[in-house]
């Protein structure tokens, strides 16, 4: 690196470090501006903040993983979320406003009662906000800490002493506010270094530019929009189960069923329920369709300069053999960035790094210090000392994270625990806002059996002599035995209070009118959507034709949820004033 990378990096955490400054004197007096930033955000600062914060440092490998492993289809596997993800916008963006929650673990007592319900919220926000947000932070340093070794030569210990002390300083320092400017600095920065890190990849001279790499028979078997039918394990693995079922059963982190997470909490600090809609619109439309292909591009260039893990381990012989798998090519390729460059790669991969912690770290702060510390230790709790549990989680998050990280692989693997987890939780998500038989046993149940059977399958089947499992098998038992039993326990347990149930309902609103006319906005945007991809994709392939063809049926389902989202908008009650 010369004087200009540093430079580059350095003007980098000026601007970081500057927004949280200007935003830690008013964060520092609100609770509800520190946790939300006063719900008072406009939809595009929404929508860039939602791109920003699932746009990670592991983002890009473990989508060069999935291009490796198969084709470009494998990505089947999170694109299948879109469904999740227009759900969300049509049907549970505006109940979530309507409720008026702090955040999707407050959710627990507004829907269901008694002490079930209160142990629901208060195991959550201890599950969700320190022990899952450890793991899934642990994952992107893990990506974090594959560039360090093969970008920059450092070990893993720098990578994550250096990331612990950013992202605390400006999480903690700025607020929720703070974060959502941030995310807007830090996106744009991580797409420029993503095309920065491509024209390179492109032009490497094993690859020779855009037209040979395009026709290089190492890329041609990769380009396939969809998996290959004729090999039917694989296709069944990553485009039946997630098409026909995986989208709606499985909670993951940023595609929850039914919206949760640091997508919730984005949501629910919008100053509008048109707000929310419209920001929760555009996340989709960029992080599908235009956001990813920087990355499928270098990804397909990577098989032309490192066709397997051996040339990577040989190009490589200083990273530890356990890391070298195939989310390991994607950073590979950014050390042919020349300097002068280099700089702007790892200020964006920095940006990647720190916007998908930093709201990691928001999230479980918000989930502490409201939803655990003020609700069940210290009721009293002002503005003040609730701000201060927030940046004391801040901190014992990330050093929890820099405890785990060393001990994860890969990210592939990583994301198969992680869907085998959630899986069978989803429906639950999704009907308990319109089933009031549904209590919070139901939901006790669907947690705790799918982290067991999980965890079982993960790690104590292997030893016990069984026929072999693929990891979409897995899937397919968690999910059955754990919907099995929630659905078992609602049956056998009492109903929430009548009282509850209708206060809930008065609440949210909730009319099988919207509901009707939200699925067909979510099944036409949808198809919006997928035909932008694909059409964004087929003109990269030079296909111009299918190209306009794709494009001309994304925007014809533009135009025909205009009148759909006009007419959800004239049934939009007042907002609730609980």
């Amino acid at each position: 690196m010369n004087w200009l990378d540093y430079l580059a990096i350095a003007a980098f955490f000026v601007v970081l470090f500057g927004i949280a400054a200007v935003c830690s004197r008013r964060a520092g007096k609100d609770a509800k501006d520190f946790f939300l930033s006063g719900r008072s955000m406009p939809w595009w600062l929404i929508g860039v903040s939602m791109c920003a914060a699932s746009t990670s440092t592991n983002s890009a490998n473990m989508f060069t993983e999935f291009i490796r492993n198969s084709s470009l289809g494998e990505n089947w596997k999170w694109w299948a979320f879109l469904l999740t993800g227009m759900l969300t916008v049509f049907v549970y963006s505006r109940l979530w406003v309507r409720s008026g929650a702090k955040s999707d673990i407050e959710f627990y007592e507004l829907r269901y009662s008694g002490k079930a319900a209160a142990f629901l919220r208060g195991f959550r926000s201890i599950y969700l906000g320190l022990v899952f947000n450890i793991i899934t932070t642990g994952l992107v340093m893990l990506a974090a800490i594959k560039i360090g070794q093969t970008l920059f030569g450092v070990g893993q210990w720098t990578v994550i002493v250096v990331t612990a002390i950013a992202s605390i300083v400006y999480s903690a320092l700025g607020g929720f506010r703070g974060a959502i400017y941030t995310d807007f600095f830090l996106f744009v920065v991580i797409m420029l270094g993503a095309f920065v890190g491509m024209h390179y990849a492109i032009n490497h001279p094993a690859v020779g530019g855009f037209s040979a790499m395009m026709s290089h028979p190492a890329v041609q078997s990769h380009l396939s929009f969809f998996p290959d039918p004729s090999n039917s394990e694989l296709f069944v693995a990553v485009f039946v189960i997630p098409i026909a079922i995986q989208w709606w059963n499985v909670w993951y982190p940023g595609s929850e069923p039914g919206g949760g997470g640091y997508i919730v909490q984005r949501m629910l600090s919008a100053k509008s329920e048109g707000h929310c809609v419209g920001g929760s619109i555009l996340y989709q439309v960029v992080n599908y369709a235009i956001r990813p292909w920087p990355w499928y591009l270098t990804a397909f260039a990577s098989l032309i300069v490192f066709p397997d893990l051996a040339s990577l381990q040989k190009a490589f012989p200083n990273v530890n053999p356990a890391l070298v798998k195939g989310d390991l090519a994607y950073p590979a390729m950014l050390t042919f960035v020349p300097n002068g460059w280099l700089g702007v790669v790892a200020a964006s991969m920095m940006g990647a790094l720190f916007s998908t912690v930093a709201a990691h770290l928001s999230m479980g702060s918000n989930y502490i210090a409201n939803d655990f510390w003020k609700r069940f230790v210290r009721p009293e709790a002002g503005e003040r000392e609730l701000i201060v549990v927030g940046r004391v989680t801040a901190v014992i998050l990330m050093v929890a994270t820099a405890v785990i990280s060393p001990f994860l692989v890969s990210a592939g693997a990583v994301f198969n625990l992680v869907l085998q987890v959630g899986a069978g939780t989803g429906l639950i998500y999704l009907l308990r806002w319109f089933w009031m038989r549904i209590n919070a046993w139901s939901e006790i149940t669907a947690m705790a059996v799918s982290f067991l059977v999980a965890i079982f399958l993960q790690l104590v089947y292997p030893h016990l002599g069984g026929p072999a499992l693929a990891a979409w098998h897995r899937l397919l038992i968690v999910m059955t035995i754990t919907t099995t039993a929630w659905v078992a326990v609602t049956f056998l347990t009492p109903q929430t209070d009548a009282a509850k149930r209708a206060e809930f309902q008065n609440r949210i609103h909730a009319g099988g009118h919207d509901i009707a006319w939200g699925m067909l906005a979510m099944s036409i945007a949808s198809a919006a959507i997928y035909a932008l991809m694909f059409a964004v994709g087929c003109l990269i392939y030079g296909k111009a034709l299918r190209a306009a063809v794709l494009a001309a049926v994304a925007a014809v389902s533009g135009l025909l949820l205009v009148p759909i989202l006009k007419r959800l908008n004239s049934n939009t009650p007042p907002l609730s004033t609980h």
